[in-house]
């Protein structure tokens, strides 16, 4: 075992150092993915996690950077840089609430873009970016966006500003091939690659001069001249004159004849502008509405984060009260980011043992209190969450509701212990309760 252990923290030493090499050069995908592998083969590598969380903030993902940062402090409290990258990061409180606001509209973007509701996406995506431009994935989002569109040259900025942050990041590389085929760019290129392996400067020793050469003398050098400029003009009054005439002419016809067309399909055309016009305006303002219901929501990725950081935080000071409390409001569904799922895992093993206990041992604790029936029933709801299948608890919140003389809600949860727990202690109180 032990041989096996040390085997598996050379190899994630190794996956370390070729992710710290790819950082320096700036392949922040390569060194990410180097990185999860490090904390594979071995999840307590505090240098690979923090730099892991470094990367990820780089390219602003701050949430998924600040959980790495916390599990490092967690698996390593003494001597720790991660404490210094939080203290930073969390004393800029406006940095944590914009990056939080980006990330719920790139999730709406990405809602959009899924429902065929592009100009809504890039609308969003647009005002989002020019806040975080290193956003690398609403980048990618909008470069294809304007690609689908054919609008090439924007796609081609976007995909710069990934590269500037991101030098070799694969996805980036393959769409800005495609950018600069139909730019134009990449055959420009080539030409350049061409020339500059093809070419070389001429030597004296190159020039070849033919046999029936020999130098003119000065008269015959006007004369020839003056021969050449007669033949010219020629050319110019008996050749040249009436065709272009004749052109002028054709191209005049062919320019009044289209303005015709033009002023002919002129009302056709009012309409068809102000139809649009129209069309923009409304999807303007379903844009606006959207983004102000998205900018008023209290949820999103970053907040559910902020919910696990207190909650480990919380079982590192051994208060299971905050954490089993703060746990029924994180929405796990959410966290999808695969370095954080051991740690989801365990959390939810120790909330379903032990967690639910907590909550219901709180909700008596409130009902004891005076005017503690709400706080009550809503610790034990909670432990519900956890546990549902919990007779007691649920005949106690039907008797706080007996309590308050709300009858039918009371029998709801009566009518539940009864229909679905027949054989519990409880099942007879409840019966009773309801009077048969």
């Amino acid at each position: 075992m032990d041989i096996r252990i040390t085997k598996n923290h050379q190899i994630a030493n190794s996956y370390y150092n070729l992710g710290l090499e790819k950082a320096k050069r700036r392949d922040l995908t390569g060194a990410a993915e180097a990185l999860k592998r490090a904390l594979r083969f071995n999840k307590f590598h505090t240098d690979a996690r923090n730099l892991l969380g470094l990367i990820y903030d780089e390219v602003g993902e701050a949430g998924a950077a600040m959980v790495q940062w916390v599990l490092s402090l967690n698996l390593q409290e003494q001597d720790n840089v991660a404490a210094e990258y939080l203290r930073e990061v969390q004393g800029r409180r406006s940095y944590l609430e914009a990056a939080d606001q980006a990330t719920k509209k790139f999730n709406q973007a990405l809602i959009y873009a899924q429902n065929d509701n592009e100009d809504l996406a890039v609308l969003l995506l647009m005002r989002m970016l020019s806040e975080f431009p290193n956003y690398i994935k609403a980048q990618l989002l909008l470069a294809l966006l304007y690609m689908l569109h054919e609008d090439f040259t924007k796609a081609g900025r976007c995909l710069y500003q990934v590269l500037k942050v991101d030098m070799f990041n694969p996805l980036a590389q393959r769409y800005m091939a495609i950018v600069k085929e139909n730019t134009g760019r990449a055959e420009i290129e080539k030409r350049k690659i061409k020339n500059a392996f093809s070419h070389r400067q001429m030597q004296d020793d190159d020039i070849i001069i033919p046999p029936s050469y020999r130098e003119n003398t000065g008269w015959q050098s006007v004369l020839n001249i003056l021969v050449g400029l007669a033949m010219g003009v020629a050319v110019i009054f008996f050749l040249v004159m009436p065709t272009n005439r004749e052109a002028l002419n054709v191209e005049h016809n062919q320019e009044l004849q289209l303005y015709m067309e033009q002023l002919n399909q002129r009302s056709i055309t009012i309409d068809d502008l102000n139809r649009r016009m129209t069309e923009a305006e409304q999807a303007k303002q379903t844009a606006e509405q959207n983004l102000e219901n998205l900018l008023n929501d209290n949820g999103g990725v970053l907040k559910q984060y902020q919910t696990l950081i207190q909650i480990l935080d919380a079982y590192r000071q051994k208060d299971l009260r905050t954490a089993a409390f703060l746990y029924t409001q994180m929405d796990v569904s959410v966290l999808n980011d695969e370095t954080i799922q051991d740690t989801l895992t365990w959390l939810a093993h120790e909330m379903t043992a032990d967690g639910w206990q907590v909550l219901q041992q709180m909700g008596d604790e409130a009902l004891a209190r005076q005017g503690g029936t709400a706080s009550a029933i809503d610790y034990y709801q909670r432990s519900l969450q956890l546990k549902s299948d919990n007779p007691q608890v649920i005949y106690q919140i039907g008797l706080i509701y007996m309590s308050l003389e709300d009858t039918d809600t009371a029998n709801q949860y009566f009518g539940d212990v009864i229909m679905n727990y027949p054989n519990s202690e409880y099942a007879a109180a409840a019966q009773n309760q309801r009077g048969y």
